[in-house]
């Protein structure tokens, strides 16, 4: 079912080209716009670029995932979805074929932004190892907001609905985390609402692997509360597939 997923969309080459650009773009919008503000005392970090690159990824992450119930309507409004009903494939891997997909570009995107990053004078202190974390955070991440996205895509059947959650969500959660300003800048009430924010979790231990004395604690403490999170959002997007099943 993935192979399937994959196959589509390596037929639409102008979607592959938007898709790898787009963070492309913000990586050099946001890091020749905001380059200064690692001048403000208590930034604590020597070059923007190095601290914005994590950012970017995560933020492919969350707005590449968070469209995956559109594609999951997709397949219902074209009848594939109740074809596939009558075979035996598993559930779960109907429900969940393109949240692994997304997991895959997503996975891609983070190379193509460290690669970029790195030809831009950004300098990773935590090594192939820091990178990987990061790669393997941003993957998670996207695995959280796809399935969630199917989830509501299953729950509300409507794509107006799911693109006003998404453009509502979107920014909200960018912003109220580490994503483009570092904690000790933003105000006291934001520091604490990106405590339970999971686009923060992702940027806490993706840039705590890459630093150069790596902080164990909260690479594994971040990470591991996003594994959890991803197990909790495929498990409810199954669930939700199968209440759509039994409503066929």
């Amino acid at each position: 079912m993935t192979q399937r997923q994959l196959t589509a969309i390596m037929r639409q080459p102008i979607f592959l080209v938007v898709t790898l650009v787009q963070p492309v773009i913000w990586l050099f919008l946001f890091g020749a716009l905001f380059h200064k503000v690692v001048e403000l005392p208590g930034f604590g970090a020597g070059s923007y670029l190095d601290y914005l690159v994590p950012g970017v990824v995560v933020m492919s992450a969350v707005s590449s995932n968070m469209w995956a119930g559109m594609g999951t309507l997709e397949e219902i409004e074209r009848g594939t979805l109740n074809r596939f009903l009558t075979t035996p494939v598993s559930r779960a891997a109907l429900m969940n074929a393109n949240v692994v997909q997304q997991g895959l570009s997503t996975a891609a995107q983070s190379v193509l932004i460290v690669l970029l990053g790195k030809l831009g004078g950004a300098d990773y202190p935590g090594g192939v190892l820091g990178l990987l974390v990061l790669i393997v955070v941003s993957a998670l991440l996207g695995t959280v907001f796809g399935a969630s996205s199917n989830a509501v895509g299953m729950l509300v059947r409507q794509r107006e609905s799911i693109i006003g959650i998404n453009s509502f969500l979107l920014l909200p959660l960018t912003f109220l985390s580490s994503a483009f300003m570092a904690p000790g800048l933003m105000p006291s009430w934001m520091r604490h609402v990106a405590a339970f924010n999971p686009v923060n979790w992702a940027l806490v231990s993706g840039r705590s692997a890459m630093a150069a004395d790596p902080d164990w604690g909260d690479v594994l403490g971040r990470g591991g509360a996003l594994l959890a999170l991803a197990v909790v959002a495929v498990w409810l997007s199954t669930r939700t597939f199968r209440s759509y099943q039994q409503s066929v």
